[in-house]
């Protein structure tokens, strides 16, 4: 049996996203089939870091508030959370959920925030990569998980969307050493699965309303998509993403994965319901390409060679120390600790221990930090 998606066409957050979510939840049996009366929802946002709503980094309060309202209306008691990049503190939530609009959504419909950082660590003997996992105590402690995803692309990893939002059930810091440990997109993509299949969500929701092309998931560029997506199936859910965004499977390794997997990977491998394809027409939208450098792990050279090679492949982070303002976020933040400060207090990269995880442009809040593409890679990547 086909895994079914939804695509609901919603022009901007002042349209009715509330009813155009409940329209496309009614193809899946509506809300009360995933929630019942009395049950702890928890409502897994992407709060990567303090960001405006308009910035497209988090998933917008809008869509967020009409989640909450339809979880409240199957008797459902709504918990809005997420682990951001950096310190997993309440004072860092706290902060986070102010400036993103969270806050006001939870005043408005009663809503919880979450502020436990308690962590977990569980086996998963069912894992690939990974045999346990190290989670958020919010995520044991719910009796349902929905995915409240936002629409990027990724420097990293190409695309972001259902399944990747769900690295954020691992806590804080932590996921500095998840990415030292898999430090291969392969491997990461392979972790990314893992992770999903063991939180198995009842209900994944994304917010595609505006997304962000480019050098995502923090310093691209907002772009209208009018989507909103529901599925009971995070995979099928980033192939109709991707496929809005003219972006192929085969160029996101998370469905790669999936395919070897035995997953929902391919467009005709799933039923598209709810408006018709043809309202979307995203052109020219600007995706990161990234480069697998896994076939040098085939080739019997000295690991300086293939280092040499990778550092003219693959895209390297660029540091504007004019925009820096010092922070040490990147540094504080960085998995191989590949970063320190010059004298001047402006990061400097180690690119001999640099593993190309971009978590440093992906959490600075300056946009200090670019990504430049190699001759060679350029030449590869036409």
């Amino acid at each position: 049996m086909k895994e079914k998606v939804v695509l609901k066409f919603c022009p901007d957050y002042t349209a009715d996203v509330e009813k155009s979510l409940r329209e496309g939840l009614t193809e899946l049996g509506g809300m009360s089939t995933f929630v019942k009366p009395g049950q702890r929802v928890l409502l897994k946002v992407n709060l990567l870091m303090k960001k405006r709503p308009e910035e497209a980094v988090t998933t917008n309060p809008s869509v967020v508030e009409a989640v909450v309202r339809l979880v409240q209306e199957a008797g459902g008691i709504p918990i809005i959370g997420d682990s951001p990049g950096g310190p997993y503190t309440v004072n860092a939530l706290q902060t986070i959920y102010a400036k993103s609009g969270l806050r006001e959504v939870a005043e408005r419909t009663g809503a919880i925030l979450n502020e436990d950082i308690g962590q977990t660590t569980i086996q998963y003997p069912e894992g690939k990569i990974i045999k346990s996992l190290t989670v958020t105590n919010c995520v044991l402690n719910a009796d349902v998980v929905i995915p409240v995803s936002k629409l990027k692309t990724h420097a990293m990893m190409t695309f972001t969307g259902a399944v990747k939002v769900l690295f954020g059930v691992i806590p804080g810091l932590l996921k500095a050493e998840y990415h030292l440990k898999m430090f291969k997109i392969t491997d990461f993509a392979d972790l990314l699965a893992d992770i999903a299949t063991w939180v198995n969500p009842a209900l994944s929701i994304m917010d595609g309303i505006v997304g962000m092309e480019g050098d995502g998931p923090s310093s691209g560029k907002p772009r209208n998509i009018g989507a909103l997506i529901m599925s009971t199936d995070p995979f099928a859910l980033d192939v109709v993403a991707s496929d809005l965004i003219g972006l192929k499977p085969e160029k996101v390794p998370t469905l790669m994965v999936a395919r070897a997997r035995g997953f929902t990977s391919r467009l005709n491998e799933l039923e598209l319901k709810g408006d018709p394809r043809s309202l979307w027409r995203i052109e020219n939208f600007l995706i990161p390409k990234a480069v697998s450098t896994n076939f040098l792990d085939m080739v019997p050279l000295p690991q300086s060679v293939k280092t040499f090679a990778i550092n003219r492949v693959r895209p390297l982070p660029m540091f504007e120390h004019d925009k820096c303002a010092g922070c040490r976020d990147c540094v504080n933040n960085c998995p191989p600790k590949a970063l320190k400060m010059n004298e001047n207090q402006r990061p400097v990269v180690d690119l001999q221990a640099c593993i190309r995880c971009f978590c440093c442009q992906e959490l600075c809040p300056h946009h200090a930090v670019k990504l430049f593409k190699p001759w060679l890679g350029r030449k590869l990547l036409k």
